[in-house]
């Protein structure tokens, strides 16, 4: 349903049964999907590919150019996943030539006045809360939480399943299942509530707790303590993932434990 008071460029690929409010602005070279409603007062630019059933708040801005000098008007797109909420004010900016996209997956809630940088790649069923800032080229794992207003230096990664509290900085990356808080950002535990509740076994937790424990509460440095993990600790998907996110951090992984958690 198109609404009168809406302009659609005659290029944009939109399903039949797609909702666009008053007052929104959809451009060329853009494609939605079924079942999604597009609020009033939303743009959506050159290069948007939008799933199914998503709801798009009204203010919110999709696809925008980078915020990024080097942008050289190169063809690139913004993609969003299906069942996505993207509430009011949100900017999600369309990607450069560095990976030609930025990629929100499916199942994925982003609050209100949050922003997503050129080259951003998001994960299934992760949650951005108001106000967060991710800079450009960050990964964010699946089922990962970014607590309100917590900026997200460019080239970061966030593992999967992993918590960040409110307002934090975060200059290194956030291994898998762990949550984040303090300042400098520090490991504060593992995620075993919202790992529960997304049906890992209390012997699952508890794996992941003792491979944390061994790189952060034993006085190893990241090295010694990667090789004692390997060496010691039975190979499973969760303990080879940690395995690989650390070896492959390119700026470092946040700080050990540290005070009473």
């Amino acid at each position: 349903m198109n609404q009168p008071l809406a302009y659609v460029h005659p290029g944009a690929k939109i399903a039949k049964n797609v909702v666009i409010e008053p007052f929104t602005t959809i451009h060329n070279n853009v494609v939605i999907g079924d079942g999604t409603w597009i609020g009033s007062n939303v743009t959506i630019m050159e290069g948007a590919r939008i799933g199914k059933n998503c709801n798009i708040f009204p203010g919110a801005v999709i696809s925008a150019v980078p915020q990024d000098l080097k942008f050289g008007g190169e063809d690139s797109l913004a993609i969003i996943g299906d069942n996505c909420t993207i509430r009011e004010c949100v900017t999600i900016n369309r990607g450069t030539i560095a990976s030609g996209q930025t990629t929100l997956g499916n199942n994925c809630l982003v609050m209100a006045t949050a922003h997503i940088a050129h080259d951003c790649h998001i994960g299934d069923n992760a949650i951005i809360v108001n106000g967060v800032a991710l800079a450009g080229h960050v990964t964010v794992g699946k089922f990962a939480v970014i607590g309100g207003l917590a900026a997200i230096h460019q080239f970061i990664s966030i593992g999967d399943h992993a918590m960040i509290s409110g307002g934090s900085l975060v200059r290194k990356d956030v291994p898998p299942y762990t949550k984040a808080a303090k300042e400098p950002l520090s490991y504060v535990g593992i995620n075993s509530v919202g790992l529960r509740r997304r049906g890992f076994t209390t012997e699952k937790i508890r794996e992941i707790q003792d491979i944390y424990r061994i790189l952060y509460q034993k006085n190893y440095n990241t090295s010694q303590a990667l090789d004692i993990i390997e060496a010691e600790m039975e190979a499973t998907t969760e303990r080879d993932e940690i395995i690989d996110f650390i070896r492959n951090s390119s700026r470092g992984i946040m700080k050990g434990y540290s005070g009473n958690y």
